[in-house]
């Protein structure tokens, strides 16, 4: 899909302002509300934005321990990768599961409520035959920057 100044501008708004008003978007990107609004619904219709949603601090409502964990499974087949990609969606302690090259298989952020529930996770994992060799696991101290993705354009999606 490509996109134009106006549609970069929407993304970049929406990304940040998920609650902006019509109107006040419009005026933003220096559109009349009607055009302004086609193309949001056009940008919708396409996939492009796929929700909007509130950005919640989980600190607040109960403190979590996050993890970082790295994955080397023993096969590398394809049914290896799905069965334990299968196993990662299904897991709600998973908050993201990124399959890597170069090194380890998957990278995965893991929020428990603590580290024995942690390693119960670990354990569980290990004896459920999901072909995990070898892992790393890496305890979050501090965060130093934590953001929602940003958004990014290639020039050649412009038009």
């Amino acid at each position: 899909m490509r996109l134009d100044k106006y549609d970069v501008k929407i993304l970049h708004i929406l990304a940040t302002q998920g609650r902006i008003t019509k109107s006040h978007l419009a005026e933003a990107i220096n559109l009349s509300v009607s055009p302004c609004w086609e193309r949001v619904k056009r940008l919708e219709e396409a996939g492009v934005i796929e929700g909007y949603g509130a950005k919640i601090n989980r600190n607040v409502l109960s403190k979590k321990t996050p993890v970082i964990v790295e994955v080397t499974l023993g096969q590398h087949s394809a049914n290896s990768f799905e069965r334990f990609e299968r196993a990662m969606q299904e897991c709600d302690e998973v908050a993201d599961c990124f399959a890597t090259g170069g090194g380890v298989d998957y990278v995965l952020r893991v929020v428990a409520s603590d580290i024995d529930q942690y390693q119960r996770l670990i354990d569980h994992w290990l004896v459920s035959d999901l072909g995990i060799e070898r892992y790393y696991t890496y305890i979050v101290t501090k965060t130093i920057k934590h953001q929602q993705e940003s958004l990014f354009i290639d020039d050649t999606q412009l038009s």
